[in-house]
């Protein structure tokens, strides 16, 4: 099973316990999430890391297009993904809740929650980046680290934060995450997205993302 998929079913993107946590964060970013549309945005948002072989390589960092598909599909008018039986339910969610009020589509409100590919693209992330970020934050640390544990992603992730892969991979030199244990490595984690989320949630520009990751190593994860 790829640990894309672990992660999904059981590890930090569990598709039940995951969005919950997400719209907490929303909630208390943005006031409660009374539109149904977030609340799929929620439980979709993470589904493309279903096969990825590596949560931060190029087949992770990717794992926002399935998503914004279905989130497009869904709710955009004019999202060329949209089947024709699927027309007349986005005609009338527009018609009584409006169109999406935090990005020009629904599509992009998705896409965009990854701060990479934002910075790929040179567009600012999207509200949902910053509630998923700051998700982290109220995720409690005994149910955060034994799911990735159970994953196995709690490896890769340490793997990068140490202090050689970091110098090579400029989001982990970035945040100068410590390596010595699993909770020193939750802590240091939680406080650089809390003030990432600080300093971004009323839209101030990205500076603390790097512009491009490196080549990547044998198992496909970035450098």
């Amino acid at each position: 099973m790829k640990i894309g998929t672990k992660s999904v079913l059981f590890g930090a993107h569990q598709f039940m316990i995951h969005p919950w946590f997400v719209a907490l964060a929303w909630w208390k970013l943005y006031g409660f999430p009374w539109d149904p549309r977030l609340w799929v945005a929620f439980f979709v948002h993470d589904i493309g890391y279903l096969g990825c072989p590596n949560m931060d390589g190029p087949e992770g960092e990717w794992h926002v297009a399935m998503g914004a598909q279905i989130m497009g599909a869904l709710f955009d008018n004019d999202h060329l993904m949209t089947p024709w039986y699927c027309k007349p339910c986005t005609w009338i969610f527009n018609l009584i809740l409006g169109p999406c009020k935090y990005r020009s589509t629904w599509y992009c409100f998705s896409f965009y929650h990854s701060r990479f590919i934002a910075k790929k693209y040179g567009l600012p992330v999207s509200k949902l980046c910053i509630a998923d970020k700051l998700s982290f934050c109220y995720t409690p640390r005994w149910i955060y680290l034994p799911m990735v544990n159970w994953s196995g992603e709690i490896h890769e992730y340490m793997s990068l934060a140490e202090k050689k892969e970091a110098e090579l991979d400029p989001k982990y030199a970035s945040m100068n995450i410590s390596t010595e244990d699993q909770i020193q490595w939750y802590a240091d984690v939680d406080c650089y997205l809390y003030n990432w989320v600080q300093e971004h949630k009323d839209g101030n520009e990205d500076t603390w993302t790097p512009d491009t990751k490196e080549a990547t190593t044998k198992s496909g994860v970035w450098k």
